[in-house]
């Protein structure tokens, strides 16, 4: 992680370099989310200026350029005959895909959708812990996942638990406002953050109509 004076020698180069980092490596791509999401924690920091200001509306017009691109990418292959619906679901269950429609108001899923599913992919993980798990509410972005436990678990911990259903839900659904798990006694330890806190309000994304498409398959 670079310091504080590094990043204002850098400028604005800093922060649009680890945002086109993010989008052309795949390899540790949740890392990188969260590193960007440190560099605009520390950026927000920074006094205002014109020089603050002059980098804010750089990463905006950046995000605003990759979206648009994005969107047309979508539309086009919606648009591309029968199969089109289908490529476009295999993208949304895609982890990196998945994340980048989210970010960019994208994804053909609603939050509920993405929740669920990936309660139901963690399932099988859970069940060799000898413990299950349901969403049991999701009001105003907050997910809220119920665990239950056999008490017969081969010696797995709590937080062993809480990761594996953290990880599954922030996978699918960072859009989260915040993760709520019932059923555990031990506080949340993770560094896990939600997408809306790690873009702050400063560089938020301007509300997007998304695509007019359902795709196949959605559970």
């Amino acid at each position: 992680m670079r310091t504080h004076s590094q990043i204002i020698g850098l400028g604005s180069l800093s922060i649009v370099q680890t945002v086109g980092d993010i989008l052309a490596n795949g390899g540790a791509f949740q890392d990188q989310i969260r590193q960007l999401g440190n560099l605009i924690a520390q950026f927000d920091q920074f006094p205002d200026g014109p020089q603050k200001a002059a980098c804010k509306e750089l990463v905006q017009l950046l995000l605003d350029v990759h979206g648009t691109g994005l969107e047309r990418a979508m539309e086009i292959v919606f648009e591309s005959g029968s199969q089109g619906p289908s490529i476009v679901d295999t993208l949304a269950k895609d982890t990196i895909v998945s994340s980048l429609l989210v970010l960019y108001s994208l994804h053909p899923d609603d939050l509920e959708t993405r929740v669920r599913r990936a309660v139901e992919r963690m399932r099988p993980r859970l069940r060799k812990l000898a413990c299950s798990a349901e969403v049991v509410g999701l009001n105003d972005g907050v997910a809220q996942v119920q665990v239950t436990t056999s008490g017969h678990g081969c010696g797995s911990s709590t937080k062993d638990v809480r990761a594996i259903v953290e990880e599954g839900v922030y996978e699918l659904a960072p859009d989260i406002a915040a993760l709520e798990i019932l059923g555990l006694e031990e506080p949340s330890s993770t560094g896990f953050v939600a997408l809306e806190s790690l873009l702050g309000n400063s560089l938020a994304l301007a509300s997007s109509q998304g695509l007019p498409v359902q795709a196949g398959g959605a559970d």
